[in-house]
């Protein structure tokens, strides 16, 4: 075990980690900062308009992940549709810059293709885990990869908002010119992983692929209750992912509805999300260290644990200074999760058919992200105080614990 706990990483592993960087810069620009900001300019509605054609992007990736998942698993498809979605999302995300002003229509169809070239990439990203490493190194390599994802990112990100700034907050051309910087660097850290790493794990290729992946994925779908652990574990994923997934996309939202617009203005809110992208970094690798010697499963729990703390502490904000432990709080152990939620399933699945299930973990990963904010909504309507809303999301972090809980201790492989 002290070898494994020292030795370094491989290049395939280094090439993975890059990748994750990469993309964490189109989380940052794209889906949190800039393009909101921007797409706020195109449309009367604000920048709110926006979740409607990333739910739109989510509902294509969770209807396509299995059915591209299942055909992947032949030996040879996985890396092509893997570098055929990051070229979609790549491309995408740089033809941004090229949009005349005003052209909503053409903003929108190109921000849903760069958001499903991004998660379709991901699907097949996450599934090269098994590819590029082993069982002892998961843990390891998964929240490293969100770890300097989360660092990296602030690199491009930095550096496109001084451009903003410098050209002026109101300036089409400076937005333009960090969507160029992002897909830059996204491209520049993707050369690694499309070069150095290659499919290993694959069940053998067929006559008429697509019809056989249909009709494995429909045995799949008949047969999923059999494996025990990874059907309970998708549930208890499906819940709590779903509160992260809700607290990610809500704080800022929530933290304007209680404490008032004016008392959050664009430095605050970058300061924000600073925050949680630095704290997520050193917490990330911490949580893999930990989960390598005390159990995956127990780090996620403390993973869990501190997210139903964060919600409660959430209720009983006050100030603005309230807003930035809330940042820590979920800071610390959003890449924990994430990296953890999908190590510990690379682990309990079959490596030949990894495409196949991590196409049903992002279903039920993209189908979680609706829920929440639904709830929260709702109970906003109906109460008429957002404050009662966020209590909403205690039930899902709860279940998912309970139901994570009733796994089985699976001994000798870090659960």
């Amino acid at each position: 075990m002290e070898e494994i706990k020292i030795k370094k990483y491989s290049k395939k592993e280094i090439s993975w980690i890059l990748y994750d960087c990469g993309n964490s810069a189109y989380s940052m620009a794209i889906t949190t900062a800039l393009l909101p900001v921007y797409f706020s300019m195109f449309s009367k509605g604000g920048g709110m308009d926006l979740g409607y054609f990333n739910s739109i992007a989510s509902l294509i990736i969770a209807i396509l992940a299995p059915i591209l998942g299942t055909i992947a698993d032949y030996h040879g498809y996985k890396k092509k549709f893997f570098t055929f979605f990051f070229l979609v999302g790549f491309l995408s995300t740089g033809f941004l810059a090229l949009v005349p002003f005003g052209n909503i229509f053409l903003l929108v169809l190109l921000f849903i293709l760069s958001a499903v070239g991004f998660s379709g990439s991901n699907i097949f990203y996450d599934a090269l885990l098994v590819d590029v490493t082993d069982d002892e190194r998961m843990n390891k390599v998964s929240t490293s990869g969100f770890a300097y994802g989360y660092i990296a990112s602030v690199i491009p990100f930095a550096i496109s908002l001084a451009v903003v700034y410098a050209l002026g907050m109101s300036n089409p051309l400076g937005y333009r010119i960090g969507f160029i910087i992002t897909a830059l660097w996204w491209m520049v850290l993707s050369l690694p992983i499309i070069k150095n790493v290659d499919q290993i794990y694959g069940v053998e290729r067929e006559k008429n692929p697509i019809k056989k992946s249909f009709s494995r994925l429909f045995k799949t779908l008949k047969e999923i209750r059999k494996h025990k652990i990874v059907f309970t574990f998708l549930i208890a994923y499906f819940l709590y992912i779903d509160g992260v997934d809700t607290i990610i996309k809500m704080v800022v939202p929530y933290s304007e509805a209680i404490l008032g617009g004016d008392s959050l203005n664009t430095f605050t809110l970058l300061a924000i999300l600073l925050i949680i992208q630095i704290i997520a970094f050193p917490c990330a690798i911490l949580y893999g260290n930990f989960a390598d010697k005390y159990g995956t499963r127990k780090m996620i729990t403390v993973a869990i644990i501190t997210y139903l703390i964060s919600v409660i502490f959430a209720y009983n904000i006050s100030n603005i200074y309230h807003i930035f432990i809330l940042g820590a709080l979920v800071g610390s152990c959003q890449g924990g999760i994430q990296a953890l939620s999908r190590s510990y399933f690379a682990k309990i699945i079959p490596k030949e058919n990894s495409n196949e299930f991590f196409g049903f973990y992002n279903i039920f990963g993209k189908f979680a992200a609706i829920l929440g904010p639904m709830i929260m909504a709702i109970i906003t309507d109906l109460t008429g105080n957002a404050r009662y809303s966020i209590l909403g999301i205690v039930p899902l972090f709860l279940l998912g614990l309970i139901i994570f809980l009733s796994l089985p201790k699976i001994e000798n492989k870090s659960f």
